[in-house]
């Protein structure tokens, strides 16, 4: 299949409001990439957490643009602030808390198998919209039903 290339500025790209808190924006999709990676941004706001999970077969990297977040790596824990990079294998438990008023950082997972599990867990954003309240059995939910996330427990912090 041959790929098309992608250029997409810093105000393009599908928005999405996960259910879990954060506003995504798809900068390169799973069928864009040819199923090799999804890359999105996400916008969070202080305080959002995740619940501890792993990605059975993908690998996860946070990039931070902005803001600080506190890591929870299989039982460890770190602050990754701006221009801090996070690589998370597949399987390896973790999770993490925004500890800044605002942050923003590039998710990227390869493979990008975990596209079906976000559209399960959110909603188209529009201009003018306010962030639906958060869902976690909408995500726990998109996660049964994908198979891309594994939810293990509660947040850790």
């Amino acid at each position: 299949m041959a790929l098309n290339p992608i250029v997409r500025e810093a105000d393009e790209g599908e928005r999405r409001w996960f259910c879990g808190g954060g506003l995504h924006t798809w900068k390169v999709t799973e069928a864009e990439s040819g199923g090799a990676f999804l890359l999105f941004e996400d916008e969070l706001e202080a305080g959002k957490v995740t619940p501890l999970h792993i990605h059975p077969d993908a690998d996860e990297t946070f990039y931070m643009l902005d803001g600080s977040i506190r890591l929870h790596l299989d039982g460890e824990e770190r602050t990754l602030g701006a221009g801090g990079v996070a690589m998370i294998p597949r399987g390896v438990p973790h999770a993490f808390m925004v500890t800044s008023d605002n942050a923003r950082m590039l998710c990227l997972q390869n493979p990008g198998i975990g596209e079906k599990f976000f559209l399960g867990a959110s909603e188209p954003a529009r201009p003018g919209d306010t962030a639906p309240p958060v869902d976690f059995g909408r995500v726990q939910a998109s996660a049964q039903a994908t198979g891309a996330i594994e939810i293990l427990g509660p947040p850790p912090f």
